[in-house]
Order: C-alpha cells, then sequence, then structure tokens
C-alpha cells in the first residue's frame, strides 16, 4: 500500500477555523472539477442514461466529474460487504488492519476509476474511438483517472479530520446546490420555439412579467 498517495492524519487537533478554511477549499476544487470540460471530446450529447442519477452521484457530464464520487461509493460497498460476509478478515479493534482495509478500499476505487473511464471511452461516449484517434483516448481516460483520484484524495482529507463532516455528503450536497443555484439564476437564453427565454427561472420570472 506505500504505493498509494495518501493524506496523511493530523498529528494535532485541527482548529474550527481551519476546518472551514479547508472544507471551503475540497469544495472550491471540486466545483472546479465540475465545470472543466474534458479535453478532445467530440460529442457528448446523446442520452445519458444517468442522467437522473447525476445528482445523488455529485457527477456533471462531459467534465472531470464524470464519474463524480461513484468510484468511491461502490468501493466501499463492495469492501463491506466482502467482510460482512466474511470473505476478508477484517478486524476493527486492529489499527493495521483498519488501515489496510482503508488502503484496500481506496486502492479499489482507484481502479474502478480507471476502468469505468476506459470503458467510457472505448464504448464510443465521447466520440468514435477511431475518429478520435489513440493520443485523445489515452488522454481522455488520463483526465477521468486523475480527476478521480483527486476526488479520493479529498473526501480521505475530510473524513480525516481537516475538514467539517464526510466528503461524500458534502459533494452531494454541494452538487444540488450548485444546480438549484444554476437553474435559478442562469443568465444563458434557450429557445423552445416561443423565443429566446432565459434558463434561470427567477430571471425568466422577471423577465416575462
Amino acid at each position: 500500500m506505500a504505493v498509494i498517495p495518501e493524506v496523511a492524519a493530523p498529528d494535532r487537533k485541527v482548529a474550527f477555523n481551519q476546518k472551514v478554511l479547508w472544507t471551503v477549499i475540497t469544495l472550491l476544487i471540486f466545483l472546479v472539477l465540475s465545470q472543466v470540460p474534458l479535453y478532445g471530446i467530440m460529442s457528448s450529447d446523446s442520452s445519458d442514461p444517468l442522467y437522473w442519477m447525476r445528482v445523488i452521484l455529485a457527477s456533471n457530464r462531459g467534465t472531470l466529474m464524470e464519474f463524480g464520487i461513484t468510484p468511491i461509493i461502490t468501493s466501499g460497498m463492495i469492501m463491506q460487504l466482502l467482510a460482512g460476509a466474511n470473505l476478508i478478515a477484517v478486524d476493527y479493534s486492529l489499527r493495521e488492519d483498519r488501515a489496510l482495509f482503508s488502503g484496500a478500499q481506496k486502492l479499489f476505487a482507484m481502479l474502478i476509476t480507471f476502468g469505468s473511464a476506459t470503458v467510457a471511452v472505448i464504448t464510443g461516449q465521447y466520440g468514435d474511438p477511431k475518429s478520435l484517434g489513440p493520443g485523445i483516448c489515452l488522454l481522455l481516460i488520463i483526465q477521468l483517472s486523475v480527476a478521480g483520484v483527486i476526488v479520493i484524495l479529498l473526501d480521505e482529507m475530510l473524513q480525516k479530520g481537516y475538514g467539517l463532516g464526510s466528503g461524500i455528503n458534502l459533494f452531494i450536497a454541494t452538487n444540488i446546490c450548485e444546480d438549484i443555484v444554476w437553474k435559478s439564476l442562469s443568465p444563458l437564453t434557450v429557445n423552445n420555439g416561443r423565443g429566446p427565454e432565459f434558463e434561470g427561472a427567477i430571471i425568466a420570472f422577471f423577465h416575462l412579467l
């Protein structure tokens, strides 16, 4: 497990104002990743089978946060299932076992991220792989994998006491709040056949008065 990137536990109690600061920084990084589009994609306008689940998965299609917290949740569920079914022996009273279990869960999440990125690119989610070329396909996989590792480390940082609450819960709440704010105040216009209308509900309301 020595080769897996890890966030060191704090050697002293983290002050409340520092926790707030680290939490804000973490959420800002998450929001930036949620808005940065993937470089090299040809199209992401096809139907999205995960559209209704993206809110609770804290994901945003066509961006670095394509997978959101899916790898973290999936690896956690599978590892807990294996431990609960006694397929792997874990003694939570031992610090070494807890550290090994946590490391294995993190490694599994990284493998899921890499595997999901590879499948998404190969199956043509971002365009025909033959048209994209091997270089762009590899670049897309690297972008998705690195972004996934960053989210895993941000979640680990909050869990180890640097921030407030759980990373997964904060990411989901932030994604929901971002969606509400954007759908309320978006200045972009859309044309639904009745002329241009503002996408933001509040702006559209006052515009139509």
